[in-house]
């Protein structure tokens, strides 16, 4: 391995030990407050703006577990770069939770229709980005 390839696997493999720190304390504490807030009544599970705070919580925790997850593969050099279509898949991870946790009665449609646009131009270029990788690893016709 070069020196800039190793000091790449270095940097990869400080963040997805950061990552991972992050994770494991966000789920310490999602978990602290969703156990006591149901075992001491405070929390109700089937009120609006609880259940958006504690779903909006775990998809921050799925992507950040997507996100240290693709990073083992420049750790592992399995990839020396980052994948496009994975970054478009976290970045659709994200978007989707931004739906989830979004308060309809203090949105504008002008965010309603950007995140929308923002959503549809994601999605386009992902499944762009596959159907070129599904041409390319299909067998020429004979």
């Amino acid at each position: 391995m070069t020196f800039y390839q190793r000091f790449e696997s270095a940097v990869a493999f400080a963040l997805t030990l950061l990552i991972t720190f992050v994770v494991l304390v966000a789920l310490f504490r999602l978990f602290v407050g969703v156990i006591g807030g149901l075992v001491v009544g405070a929390l109700n599970p089937l009120e609006h703006q609880v259940f958006q705070k504690v779903f909006g919580e775990i998809m921050t925790l799925l992507i950040a577990m997507e996100f240290n997850h693709t990073l083992q593969y420049v750790v592992t050099r399995e990839q020396s770069i980052i994948q496009t279509k994975v970054v478009l898949l976290i970045a659709l991870l994200a978007l989707a939770r931004k739906f989830i946790i979004f308060d309809l009665s203090s949105t504008t449609a002008a965010q309603l229709l950007g995140l929308a646009a923002v959503t549809l131009a994601l999605g386009v270029t992902y499944w762009l980005l596959r159907e070129r990788d599904d041409r390319l690893s299909r067998p020429p016709p004979q």
